[in-house]
């Protein structure tokens, strides 16, 4: 993925940072609303389409246009598709039927650890000492999210739907690594291809599975409707166009300072409109991820490119 860089003003970088973090932090909120009334996979259909149509129109806008169909870049593209969308979109749906929003976005949290052990086999971005460090300090907060509060040899009641989450980190980082070694392509470009694709696959899915749970029951339609319009508006396509215009003016180091603060954010979210209650384990954990994010980044020399998909996670 390239850029192309211009200046931007602090006050300006600062209410764009926040307004990315608003929508970020709420996006799992909204999912965890919507789960509750519609099948996962037809969430993850509904919001790609509504985030697909409005990266497509940005495209245009902005004087791009597609490559053509014989393009290599679409296999690529596609490919990363189901890695940044489909395939952890639907993880984290499913297991946001029993897990808080806000562990959910701790828990995505680790996608940067993982992503420094991926890109050591498959870059020139080797694991040192210190990576490996923070690597085994952001696994610790992890795994601090898997005990009960009495810190028993026994799991949480719904590790398993926790798995599902951190399966979603790990396919988020595997985008990440992909898109570094993928064909070069404007950010705009392929974040609308990627959206794009990511659309089709998961309508395709959505319709084999069938049209029950897709429609939200009586009373409730019109508070799903919005959740996945907010989706696929706010997290699938604005927070998509901002993320790439502060990638281009600001950096990947300013972008990953942001994504410190959505967890926080979404714990914010979760507590006020979903009534989530908060646990010791929920601050320690997310402390140590952290600790453990910051160590490892301190031992890269370059940092990652991040996706040009802007959903990680949300």
């Amino acid at each position: 993925m390239t850029t192309e860089s211009e200046s931007i003003s602090f006050p300006k970088l600062a209410v764009f940072a926040i307004i990315l973090i608003m929508i970020w932090g709420s996006a799992f909120t909204m999912v965890g609303v919507a789960v509750r009334y519609i099948a996962p996979i037809w969430v993850v259909a509904f919001r790609l389409s509504v985030g697909a149509i409005l990266l497509t129109s940005y495209m245009y806008l902005r004087g791009h246009r597609f490559p053509p169909l014989t393009d290599k870049r679409w296999i690529w593209y596609s490919f990363m598709a189901l890695t940044s969308s489909v395939i952890p979109f639907f993880l984290l749906g499913t297991g946001q039927k029993t897990v808080d929003s806000g562990l959910t976005a701790i828990l995505v949290g680790c996608m940067p650890l993982l992503t420094i052990i991926m890109a050591h086999f498959v870059t020139d971005e080797k694991l040192t000492p210190l990576r490996v460090v923070g690597f085994a300090i952001g696994l610790i907060g992890i795994v601090i999210l898997f005990f009960p509060d009495d810190l028993s040899a026994n799991l949480v009641r719904h590790w398993q739907a926790q798995l599902l989450i951190v399966s979603a980190a790990f396919f988020y980082a595997l985008t990440t690594v992909v898109a570094k070694i993928a064909p070069k392509t404007p950010s705009t470009i392929a974040a609308a291809m990627m959206m794009l694709m990511a659309a089709i696959f998961g309508l395709f899915v959505a319709v084999l599975t069938g049209v029950d749970g897709a429609i939200a029951p009586t009373g409730k339609a019109l508070t799903t409707f919005w959740m996945v319009i907010g989706l696929g508006l706010g997290s699938s396509g604005i927070a998509a166009i901002m993320y790439l215009y502060i990638i281009d003016v600001a950096g990947t180091s300013i972008m990953a300072g942001i994504n410190y603060f959505v967890p926080v954010a979404s714990v914010v979210f979760g507590v006020w409109f979903l009534h989530e209650a908060l646990s010791w384990r929920t601050f320690v954990s997310f402390g140590v991820i952290v600790l453990g994010v910051m160590i490892s980044r301190r031992g890269k020399k370059t940092p990652i490119l991040p996706t040009p998909n802007p959903n990680l996670g949300r």
